[in-house]
């Protein structure tokens, strides 16, 4: 069906509403618009589905969210009647048209026979993880796209365990999502009332306790900054750290209540320097020893330290590593830390928490890209336990420090960032200075990202061919030192290349390689699951912070251009 097919479909059905039909006639005199609008479907993918507002089968609006909904509820039925009644979670965050798509959402699940719960309000993306395996759901939804422009909006997807879905559970999803035909015929209107359940207060003090346990030490006195970016987590941190005893918050007024314009921010991005903007004025007339950001749907943490002179903002690796630090050394302190404690990191992310993590004793173990990757190590250990997980985190600012939620959760590492600053300053420190004294004890490590844009099928093509190639003719040497390992998760070997021979990788497949140099840098070459990019990583380790900086800028410059010229 061409994209002229479908929006005159659209146009003609008796059951299309008003506005939407209004919106039509207008747009189908914009051709380029309205083709983008219905060229496809808006795909589901892995990880459920993220697009534009607005009509059309290519866009997020109630029509592609019943859609999607009727597909997890053909799913959820196929999986019995016990599934139908254990039912499914739904949360929303603070973006454009939230609560509409997450109340079509439960009706389409109630209309299915399906218990249904549905908060009322804004929640966050950690505290749906939470609920569902606190109410024994089957399944969950979180209406959000992170931190994506206002324009956007999404639908995400949990399993039983309260993590993203495996690739096998998302695979089955994604096959009955497509089989659903025709988004317009889906019916919604009528269920039984007792199937849908708004929750709310008691749940949230239910998370709030679960959050506190990840204190390791009672409130200090500290002046700290916080804003959830016009997020879905404001009321949540403010309720946490007001019953954990910090008293001397200092919240970013204007960003505090749920907006889903942000008016106040380029981007509500906390890996961006301009979401701080307001806080650090807040910080400056406040003598704020941190500055804390929470992207919308309050999963990801971004902080800004107090150097002396200025505030400097941490990159995900720099403030992951601050935290294993701290509780590493505080349950070593106590006798506290397990025999077989264990972190998760992702292939990406920084080697700086790998040697922090092994100094304490503890092991550090690799998952691929995605949260749902440590998500899923969980819940294999909570059947066949091996480890006692200390730690979970990624390099794009995501963080796990108890596994009551079971993907990246800002709210417990706000509690636990301002709590690490707070005992840093008792002996006299502030979190840049202990991040310095790591650097003294274990190298100056330093990350980096460079971001290819491949816009379109010959973009696509051309990423294809860039990994085949590499596959076809492996990179012996990148800037003139020396490849010793290759990883090629697709294949799932190790390939040493002195040897010449090849190891067993026990992870997914997935389309990404990563070079181990000779001076312990790395390189990874990942194409993005959500973005028309390829993604290359970079790691690197010196003696001191100038060889560091140089040494990652020459890699970099070198790969870039060994790449390009291929």
């Amino acid at each position: 069906m061409t994209w002229q097919e479908r929006i005159k479909r659209w146009l003609e059905h008796d059951r299309l509403d008003e506005v939407t039909r209004e919106a039509l006639t207008l747009l189908k005199d914009d051709e380029k618009m309205a083709e983008d609008a219905f060229y496809q479907d808006l795909t589901f993918g892995t990880g459920g589905m993220r697009g534009e507002i607005g009509p059309g089968t290519n866009r997020m609006n109630v029509y592609t969210v019943r859609k999607a909904s009727q597909g997890i509820a053909d799913y959820i039925t196929a999986s019995g009647e016990e599934a139908k009644t254990r039912g499914i979670v739904i949360a929303y965050d603070s973006r454009r048209m939230s609560p509409e798509f997450a109340e079509e959402a439960a009706r389409t699940f109630a209309a299915n026979g399906i218990h249904t719960y549905l908060y009322t309000g804004p929640r966050t993306t950690p505290q749906l993880s939470f609920s569902v395996r606190y109410l024994n759901a089957f399944m969950g939804v979180v209406i959000t796209a992170s931190h994506n422009p206002p324009e956007y909006n999404g639908y995400k997807v949990y399993g039983e365990d309260g993590a993203q879905l495996n690739l096998e559970d998302a695979d089955r999803v994604i096959s009955f999502v497509g089989s659903v035909e025709d988004e317009l015929t889906i019916e919604n209107e009528h269920f039984a009332p007792e199937l849908l359940v708004r929750i709310d207060e008691k749940i949230d003090k239910v998370y709030i306790d679960h959050a506190l346990t990840v204190q390791e030490n009672t409130a200090a006195p500290i002046k700290a900054v916080f804003t959830p970016l016009h997020g879905a987590s404001g009321a949540t941190v403010k309720r946490l750290l007001d019953t954990a005893g910090y008293t001397d918050i200092v919240y970013v007024d204007e960003q505090m209540q749920p907006d889903g314009e942000f008016p106040t921010v380029k981007s509500p991005n906390p890996e961006e320097g301009s979401a701080f903007e307001i806080a650090m004025k807040y910080g400056e007339q406040s003598g704020a020893d941190v500055l804390i950001a929470v992207d919308p749907d309050g999963d990801r943490v971004g902080l800004a330290v107090w150097t002396g002179t200025h505030y400097e903002l941490l990159t995900g690796n720099q403030t992951g590593a601050i935290l294993i630090e701290y509780l590493l050394s505080q349950k070593q302190a106590k006798g506290t830390m397990p025999e077989k404690g264990r972190i998760f990191k992702t292939i990406v992310t920084s080697e700086f928490g790998r040697v922090i993590a092994e100094s304490y004793g503890a092991d550090c173990e690799d998952v691929l890209t995605g949260f749902k990757f440590i998500g899923e190590k969980l819940k294999h250990n909570d059947e066949n336990p091996a480890f006692d997980f200390l730690f979970g985190y990624e390099e794009s600012y995501g963080y796990l420090i108890r596994d009551f939620a079971r993907d990246k959760d800002a709210v417990q590492s706000v509690l636990l960032v301002i709590e690490a600053a707070a005992y840093y300053k008792t002996q006299g420190k502030s979190l840049h200075d202990v991040l310095v004294e790591l650097y003294g004890r274990f190298g100056w490590y330093r990350e980096s990202l460079v971001s290819i844009t491949k816009k379109g099928v010959d973009g696509a093509r051309e990423i294809s061919a860039l990994l085949e190639g590499l596959r076809k003719n492996p990179l012996q040497a990148i800037a003139g030192i020396l490849v010793v390992s290759i990883e090629d998760y697709e294949t799932q070997n190790r390939i040493f290349a002195d040897l010449g021979t090849n190891e067993k990788i026990e992870l997914p497949q997935s389309n990404v390689l990563k070079y181990f140099l000779e001076d312990g840098s790395w390189v990874c070459v990942r194409p993005s699951g959500t973005e028309p990019k390829v993604k290359y990583y970079f790691g690197v380790t010196a003696e001191t912070e100038q060889e560091s900086d140089e040494k990652m800028e020459f890699i970099k410059e070198s790969f870039v251009n060994e790449l390009n010229n291929r």
